[in-house]
């Protein structure tokens, strides 16, 4: 639509409209609960630090919990609810089922603020705060989390299947999937090094493994023994083999010397054109730092639900 008009009065209105559709995250703040619940912050990353120091991969799991509610119709906390009659969820969506987890610490810190603060903390903001939390946790940089978001009153299994892109894409289809929801190449490939952290099921990249000619051959007989031709489907392997609980740049090292372990990861190098974006996140681990939190603050923005919109759940995982 065209942010113009001759006219004084249809030009105000129109620039009004233009300026609320331009600006989604307007109505969010970094400061959005320092009166209503003050102690929201501390709270959330005192249960995540726990969290993740009883089991490091919790950290990984908490930030593809906010990666996977994001792409699914904007940061709407739609992803913890559970099937209805009125709905399918996201829960079983193939991306979802025996894959996410993070429900029981969302659930724990939901508890935990709403003895605070009843009916104030949105689920959709605890999970993007434990997902900054998380990064922090395992040694990642930070950002600021813009605040306000409200929680959707429904979900779908349908927009979880089609949304949130797959292990098996090329380099292409993550630069279409990303592009759809309005990243950059650039930020495509920061946002993929969130699997410097983390692990897979073996059924998530065992094409990868005996039928690809771009992975490192000693890297790929070291992780056959865990993931067979057959069977053993849900037998994990970390997405960076070098420090796979530390958010640092090893992700992108892998990459150089094709031991990534999702198809999807060694297309981002390989001759194609993200190959420079990987040789400079692997040499420069400030640039990725920086360029990640960045991204993510985008991430964080996506369609959330904000006023009068959506509510404030009680239990994170039903509607009041």
């Amino acid at each position: 639509m065209a942010c113009e008009s001759s006219s004084v009065k249809p030009a105000f209105f129109l620039s009004l409209l233009c300026f609320l559709l331009g600006t989604a995250s307007a109505q969010l703040s970094s400061t959005f609960y320092s009166s209503s619940c003050p102690s929201v912050l501390s709270t959330i990353k005192s249960a995540v630090s726990s969290a993740v120091s009883s089991e490091a991969r919790m950290g990984a799991s908490l930030l593809r919990l906010h990666f996977h509610d994001c792409f699914v119709n904007g940061c709407d906390a739609s992803i913890l609810l559970d099937d209805t009659a009125n709905f399918t969820g996201e829960k079983n969506a193939g991306p979802n089922a025996n894959s996410v987890r993070g429900y029981d610490v969302i659930d724990t810190i939901k508890s935990q603020l709403e003895s605070k603060c009843p009916g104030v903390v949105s689920c959709a903001d605890i999970v993007a705060v434990a997902a900054r939390d998380s990064v922090v946790a395992l040694g990642g940089a930070s950002w600021n989390v813009l605040l306000g978001r409200r929680d959707s009153t429904t979900a779908s299994q349908s927009a979880a299947n089609s949304n949130i892109p797959a292990p098996t894409l090329s380099l292409s289809g993550l630069i279409s999937a990303f592009s759809n929801k309005g990243f950059t190449a650039k930020e495509m490939v920061a946002l993929s090094g969130s699997h410097t952290i983390g692990q897979a099921r073996c059924t998530t990249f065992r094409t990868r493994l005996y039928n690809e000619n771009n992975i490192n051959a000693t890297f790929a007989t070291s992780l056959k023994a865990n993931c067979p031709s057959s069977g053993g489907d849900n037998n994990l392997s970390p997405l960076d083999t070098t420090s796979p609980t530390s958010f640092d740049n090893a992700y992108f090292k892998n990459l150089q010397t094709q031991k990534g372990l999702l198809h999807s990861d060694q297309q981002l190098f390989g001759g194609g054109s993200t190959d420079a974006q990987v040789n400079a996140y692997s040499s420069n681990v400030a640039t990725f730092r920086t360029d990640f939190a960045n991204a993510m603050v985008k991430m964080g923005n996506l369609s959330p639900l904000t006023g009068s919109n959506g509510q404030i759940r009680k239990n994170c995982r039903k509607v009041n």
